[in-house]
């Protein structure tokens, strides 16, 4: 029988994540730009993205690629990671498990601040129950905690106390 807490449970992940696809937005409205690398700033985001210049919660987006296959079965129609205008693709990591989670994608910290809740223009996307059919599925939003490079392939993996700090 485990003997652990449910706090430590939290912090027991079976395997680390790996990044798949990158995108940024330049302009409001635009298409997203698949990129294999990006720098990521603390101050100001994705280099790149129509988000570079400010800071806040909702720096990066993240979605999980497990998630699309399950979009794909709801809308009965091909989802692919630019559509769902999300920044990271990440697999093989439940990404809700990473709520109020630090973690490291290639030389770059994050620190998980919310969910990212579908927005009205999934519908579009979609069609018709495209809205409903992100939802729980619309992965998360983090602020970027220390700079660095994140490329395709990397690792996602997440941060104790001791590993940040240390």
């Amino acid at each position: 029988m485990n003997n652990l807490t449910i706090a430590e449970l939290m912090q027991t992940f079976p395997c680390s994540g790996e990044l798949v696809w990158i995108g940024v937005r330049p302009a409001r409205g635009s298409v997203m730009q698949t990129v294999n690398e990006v720098m990521v700033n603390q101050h100001s985001g994705l280099a790149g993205d129509r988000y570079n210049g400010t800071s806040g919660k909702r720096q990066v987006t993240l979605i999980q690629w497990e998630h699309l296959s399950v979009l794909e079965s709801f809308t009965g129609r091909p989802v692919t990671p630019e559509v769902l205008r999300r920044n990271l693709v990440i697999k093989g990591i439940n990404l809700l498990a990473l709520k109020n989670q630090r973690f490291r994608i290639g030389e770059a910290c994050f620190q998980t601040t919310g969910f990212c809740h579908p927005c009205s223009r999934m519908e579009d996307i979609l069609g018709a129950g495209g809205y409903n059919a992100m939802r729980g599925h619309g992965g998360l939003t983090a602020q970027v905690l220390r700079d660095g490079l994140i490329r395709v392939g990397d690792k996602l993996t997440v941060l104790s106390d001791e590993d940040f700090y240390g």
